[in-house]
């Protein structure tokens, strides 16, 4: 990572909730821990609660003891990030508060400002509103947008309208923290600064690409919440989907923010509708029952807390994805993504096609001849490629098995510590570098998909498929890639 030389202020609103105190703060201790902020940069906690810089200060400091085992040692970056961190009592919905970030000074001296809103979206556009109206939108301003945007393309559209009617589109960072990962930026690494891979990146080599994202957490006592949105919504429309994007994209003019999202668009807007009929044939929806995770029996859906037993909320997706282009004509993308599943992983699967003619007698060997590019997001990352191999040995003729060529980044760079998304991405918004986060279009596009596959669903009486925790999903989620003579890649 370059280091941010300019100094800014951090707002983080919401910044004594779960998320600030869980993921942004760790990862702003962690930059500043590796020397990549600026001297005179600070951090502002905003939130409606009274407490004073004393307080968050302490707050913050049990955060980084719980979320960051090292800071407990570490005698030289806390009291550094201690003299960063202040706090400004602010109701985001009362615009007269917003006054007092001009008391705070922030903006001051021509420095850049982030606003990072950790808080629902229903509060984005009067947050970026009252911002506007105190004089916090100037072109060195900057907005971050947690995830979801809205639930549908309709109520992302307005929450979208009412951010954009007082921040450019070059002001807004829209966040997907998967674009963070180390593996995930790999993945363009791979594709265009290696000859070996993408002139094999289509049709013509690669016989499907599979993309999983495997929870064993439940709702975790987020019933009413999660119940609203579903792993459709919550997963799908955007960590897989904008997976799907950098795996499919065509390679960009230069390595820039609107190069690299010009082609993913490109991808959005060829994917191929899944609606009406064609919902029940390329899609499984499921909810997970009572099952054993790791030897421990857990509850079913309709066991979590505040439950209603007439929820059709799913809580697993299977699909299949066609990309309608030159590139990618007949190839399956598969996507799935659940909770309380077998393992916890994330991966992408590129499943090259069997070798045209085989030149061994053994059938077996013509089923295993075929190659496989494994890129692993968690919980370790790595990338590995599968290469067909002769068993060693004088007497076991020509027998082949697959063997895995390993690329484990903690290894390859002598177990330096993998940086996690939100500090990179932190430092982007910093930078002012918007490559890996999302443009008003892509959103748009992504949701006007997900909604075909919403609508189909809401048309049908049929409920989401019921499936034990712990397994892989419902049966027919299997049989999706084997109605195709595919499978599923195993863990």
């Amino acid at each position: 990572m370059k280091v941010s030389l300019k100094a800014c202020d951090v707002v983080i609103f919401g910044g004594g909730g779960d998320l600030a105190m869980r993921k942004l703060l760790p990862a702003l201790y962690h930059l500043d821990m590796d020397g990549l902020l600026a001297k005179d940069t600070r951090i502002i906690g905003a939130s409606r609660r009274d407490m004073s810089a004393k307080d968050y200060q302490e707050k913050v400091r049990e955060a980084l003891n719980e979320f960051v085992p090292t800071s407990v040692g570490d005698e030289k970056t806390w009291p550094r990030f201690k003299d960063r961190l202040s706090y400004v009592s602010v109701d985001a919905q009362q615009e007269s508060d917003f006054a007092r970030f001009n008391e705070h000074e922030v903006g001051s001296d021509d420095r850049d400002v982030v606003f990072y809103l950790a808080t629902s979206p229903d509060l984005f556009g009067s947050i970026c509103s009252s911002l506007a109206n105190h004089g916090l939108n100037q072109e060195r301003m900057r907005v971050v947008l947690e995830k979801p945007l809205g639930r549908d393309l309709m109520s992302s559209r307005a929450i979208n309208d009412e951010v954009t009617q007082n921040f450019g589109e070059k002001q807004i960072f829209r966040i997907d923290h998967y674009l963070g990962k180390e593996t995930v930026q790999n993945l363009l690494a791979i594709r265009f600064g290696n000859t070996l891979f993408e002139p094999l990146w289509d049709s013509a080599h690669i016989d499907n690409v599979q993309i999983t994202v495997s929870e064993t957490v439940g709702v975790e006592g987020r019933w009413g919440y999660y119940d609203k949105a579903g792993a459709l919504r919550d997963m799908v429309q955007n960590h897989l989907v904008q997976l799907l994007c950098l795996v499919a994209m065509e390679p960009p003019g230069r390595n820039d923010a609107d190069s690299v999202r010009d082609e993913k668009i490109k991808v959005l807007k060829a994917l191929r509708p899944i609606e009406g009929a064609n919902a029940y044939t390329k899609t499984v929806r499921g909810q997970y029952a009572k099952g054993m995770i790791n030897g421990k029996e857990v509850k079913g859906y309709f066991d979590e807390e505040g439950s209603n037993p007439e929820s059709r909320t799913e809580t697993f997706v299977a699909l299949r994805a066609d990309i309608d282009n030159w590139r990618w004509a007949g190839v399956p993308f598969y996507l799935r993504t659940g909770k309380r599943l077998g393992q916890r992983y994330s991966e992408i699967v590129i499943q090259y096609k069997s070798i045209p003619h085989s030149i061994f007698n053994d059938e077996s060997n013509r089923q295993l001849q075929r190659n496989q590019l494994i890129i692993r997001l968690q919980p370790e990352e790595k990338i590995s490629l599968t290469v067909m191999n002769k068993v060693p040995g004088a007497g076991e003729g020509m027998n082949l098995q697959p063997v895995d060529l390993n690329l484990s980044l903690s290894e390859a760079f002598n177990n330096k510590r993998s940086p996690e998304a939100y500090e990179r991405l932190l430092l982007d918004v910093m930078r002012n570098d918007a490559t890996l986060f999302m443009r008003y279009d892509e959103v748009e596009a992504a949701w006007k998909w997900v909604d075909g596959i919403m609508g189909a669903w809401s048309q049908t009486s049929e409920r989401p498929k019921e499936y034990a925790s712990g397994s892989w999903g419902p049966a027919a989620s299997m049989a999706l890639p084997i109605k195709d003579g595919r499978n599923w890649h195993d863990y």
